[in-house]
């Protein structure tokens, strides 16, 4: 399980590839005053488009693995 606090710059790949985008980058976390992330936003290595995400989605197996593999 990932932690919020450790969400920037955090490694991830896509278990199904889409559009030829496999691997990815937290390029962008906002906290709210209280420490809850309130926006994650995922980077595309290959092309480097974004997708706003909700950061929880990154714990489940059978969409993302941490790291690049």
């Amino acid at each position: 399980m990932v932690a919020a606090k450790k969400l920037l710059n955090s490694k991830w790949t896509k278990q199904q590839v889409v559009n030829k985008q496999r691997h990815f980058v937290v390029v962008e976390v906002e906290y709210d005053d209280d420490g809850h992330v309130v926006e994650c936003v995922i980077e595309a290595v290959i092309n480097r488009q974004r997708y706003a995400i909700d950061w929880r989605q990154l714990n489940d197996d059978s969409v993302w693995r941490a790291g690049w593999h």
